[in-house]
């Protein structure tokens, strides 16, 4: 062979291994990449999943509140995590075809049940109730720690609970203490305490809505009912509350 050929050989092959060796770095780059975005879109849905709540507990078959507590709710392909401030965890893995059924980590049946609206969400577990909440602005109460519904309880009251309110002329709601007394067909009488601190009573009844002493717009969205009073208070009922377990 001559020496020009043996040159251009040797040129081709170099060439070649250079350009190969490029190609390389390029997939590495794109592979890279690719990785690189994958993992930034794990972390967003991660992100994304899970959110501060408030999580109120009722043994089972009870409307009387045993706890009160900061949570977080996440929920990744259909399984929900609650992870509670008191270190206690509620691992839910749906079941079969119907939504709301689900296996708690000890394998018990728990049920997802509405009632709450857009407020929360409901679990009915093997020994507990635990109502989800994504307001918590209860769980900073001024007064009254020791009883955040004070001065309601259910020593007069079927149950009580926390409304979520907004006083005339704000923007943000907080919370109302409210008493439950619960009466047949799923009617109930609610005596609130309103955000100025004056306390009434909201009557549920089959055919219409009124209040003590105040007139009352109410419409229901969803499992929520939402009351307006005269002087521009609001106040949000979920229907959980009314008709109770």
């Amino acid at each position: 062979m001559e020496r020009a050929t043996v040159k251009s050989a040797i040129s081709g092959v170099f060439r070649m291994c250079i350009h190969n060796l490029i190609k390389g770095k390029q997939v590495m780059k794109k592979g890279i990449l690719a990785i690189a975005i994958i993992i930034a879109s794990w972390m967003t849905s991660a992100l994304a999943d899970w959110t501060e709540a408030r999580c109120d507990i009722y043994p089972r078959g009870s409307d009387k509140l045993s706890k009160m507590l900061a949570c977080t709710f996440s929920q990744r392909q259909g399984a929900v995590t609650i992870t509670r401030s008191d270190g206690v965890t509620y691992d839910l893995t749906p079941v079969g075809d119907e939504p709301g059924n689900y296996r708690d980590q000890h394998g018990k049946p728990v049920y997802r049940q509405s009632g709450l609206g857009g407020l929360g969400q409901i679990y009915r577990l093997a020994h507990e109730s635990v109502y989800v909440y994504w307001d918590t602005s209860a769980l900073h109460p001024q007064d009254n720690a020791d009883n955040p519904t004070a001065p309601f309880t259910t020593t007069d009251y079927d149950a009580t609970t926390l409304l979520r309110c907004r006083a005339a002329g704000n923007h943000d709601f907080s919370s109302c203490p409210a008493g439950i007394l619960r009466m047949e067909d799923e009617q109930a009488s609610i005596v609130v305490l309103s955000p100025g601190g004056e306390t009434f009573t909201m009557n549920f009844m089959k055919d219409y809505v009124n209040a003590t002493n105040r007139e009352v717009n109410a419409s229901l969205e969803g499992a929520v009912w939402t009351v307006t009073v005269s002087n521009g208070d609001v106040y949000q009922v979920p229907l959980a509350a009314i008709i109770g377990d």
